[in-house]
């Protein structure tokens, strides 16, 4: 452990702690505008939290400013910790939550834009804690890392290793050589598809407030909203709805896709296997679960997807299953219907979808679609050398080959995915959980999904969960947020063992 940079990474939490005090303070004039008493709560947060920040900042000056992989490893995982453990602050001292466990589940849920609450009445809270449980999944959505990365070079510090320790997904695309401007280029399109968002909703009836809450938790596929119905809340204006369908798909895209689509190349879009993978999944998942809601409902569980006459039966069945399907798809967990409540069938279809996630390069969750995709040709490959022993076929996507190394790190990826949604799943029954509570929790943590089935189904939440079960599930949350191995690997001997 000696050969760690310690004071660089104690500088780099210190950063983290002041922007993220400096974001609480723009909650403060939500709770001023509604004279709500939480504004001091929040007010106190934040200066708490910046003053933390400013000490480890000042009083850890390194000798070196190289940040080699051990430290990228460890300020990314640490780097969300601080992140949850002075988050959580808002809630402690304003009294929403009073519970350590509740507020730090609550915190970690929203950085890890995972969406899964313990809130029995979100609509009782004050407005400020509203916007700033929001605000935890807009900085958690791209990472403060990703922020952080491009302002490091004012202060004499390279980024590559923390890029690549917190850039979710496999992707190796590039927006840009140099790392902090495709940090600036990530974040510009981030803020721009925001304030689409919160625009187009405004006009489509939304109150304002509503409207910027939603844009974040959306581009972020965080799936917080401010209602205790989420989206049903909105079932009779299906444009609310299809304007969120919209942006949770574009979040769930790669980023640098968006950025190519943006500029005009929408050919390179066409072009990328996992978008057109991605496009087409939706499309047919979609079209099998509006079958199931008009045609093959189990009539035990049948439930209203409400105000079917607003466009017709067949318009409101396709609306709520391109929703769901969506929102499950990208990880981002907002309701329009309870999808358990269907049919037993269409149930199954939505846990399988647990498994799936967003495109590489999203802000999307989950295992991710490029990984299944090379999992997928790799199997099929192994058939054919079954028949062609002495022939080398690679595994190609997009028309390149994929190297063996890439295919072992997905291989070993899903190995480690499946191993853990198995333990999880056990130790949550031993932590109080039915059977299928714990699959769900288990897979919805682990993917950063948000609803689930049993008693954490869509109309339920996580509150009744003891409280072990809660941190565990944060735990899932934060590892499934940062790809795995970024913070397993802190768990191993020879990551601590001298160069």
């Amino acid at each position: 452990m000696g050969s760690l940079n310690l004071k660089i990474i104690y500088r780099f939490l210190g950063l983290t702690a002041v922007l993220n005090g400096v974001f609480m303070f723009i909650a403060i004039p939500f709770s001023m505008y509604h004279q709500e008493a939480a504004q001091m709560g929040i007010l106190n947060a934040g200066i708490i939290t910046v003053f933390i920040g400013l000490i480890l900042y000042f009083f850890n000056k390194p000798s070196s400013t190289t940040i080699h992989k051990k430290e990228g490893y460890l300020i990314v995982t640490l780097g969300w910790l601080t992140l949850s453990f002075t988050g959580m602050l808002p809630y402690l001292f304003t009294g929403t939550i009073p519970s350590i466990t509740n507020a730090f589940f609550e915190t970690l849920s929203g950085y890890s834009t995972t969406g899964s609450s313990i809130l029995t009445d979100i609509e009782s809270m004050p407005k400020g804690i509203l916007f700033w449980r929001s605000a935890t999944h807009w900085i958690g959505g791209m990472g403060i890392i990703v922020l952080t990365i491009a302002i490091l070079p004012l202060l004499g510090i390279g980024g590559m290793q923390l890029f690549m320790a917190e850039a979710p997904g496999p992707s190796a695309d590039k927006l840009h050589p140099r790392i902090t401007d495709t940090a600036k280029r990530l974040w510009l399109i981030y803020v721009t598809l925001t304030f689409a968002e919160f625009f187009l909703l405004k006009v489509a009836g939304m109150s304002w407030f509503d409207a910027i809450n939603h844009a974040m938790a959306t581009v972020s596929t965080g799936g917080f909203s401010t209602k205790n119905a989420s989206l049903s809340y909105w079932n009779a204006m299906p444009l609310v709805q299809y304007i969120i369908i919209f942006f949770m798909f574009i979040a769930g895209t790669n980023f640098v896709l968006t950025y190519f689509a943006l500029k005009g190349k929408v050919r390179k879009v066409v072009q990328s296997e996992e978008f057109r993978y991605y496009f087409f999944g939706i499309v047919g998942i979609t079209s099998i679960v509006a079958v199931i809601i008009l045609f093959f409902q189990d009539e035990t569980l049948q439930t209203t997807i409400a105000h079917p006459a607003v466009f017709g039966a067949t318009e409101s069945a396709i609306r709520h299953a391109l929703f769901q399907v969506t929102s499950i798809i990208t990880t981002t967990g907002f309701v329009s219907s309870d999808f358990t409540m269907w049919s037993y069938f269409a149930t199954g279809i939505f846990f399988a979808l647990f498994f799936v996630g967003g495109s590489a390069g999203s802000t999307s969750g989950g295992i991710k679609i490029v990984r299944h995709i090379v999992m997928l040709k790799n199997s099929f490959l192994e058939f054919k050398k079954t028949l062609h022993p002495s022939a080398i076929i690679p595994v190609r996507y997009n028309e390149k080959a994929v190297s063996q190394t890439i295919v072992f790190n997905i291989l070993s990826f899903f190995v480690i995915y499946m191993l853990i949604f198995m333990i999880s799943s056990v130790v949550l029954t031993f932590l109080g959980l039915d059977f299928t509570s714990a699959l769900g929790a288990a897979a919805s943590s682990l993917g950063n999904i948000g609803p689930a089935i049993g008693s954490v189904s869509p109309v339920d939440n996580f509150a009744h969960l003891s409280a072990g079960a809660k941190w565990f599930c944060s735990f899932l949350m934060l590892i499934g947020r940062l790809e795995l191995f970024t913070v397993l690997i802190l768990f191993t001997p020879f990551f601590w063992r001298k160069n």
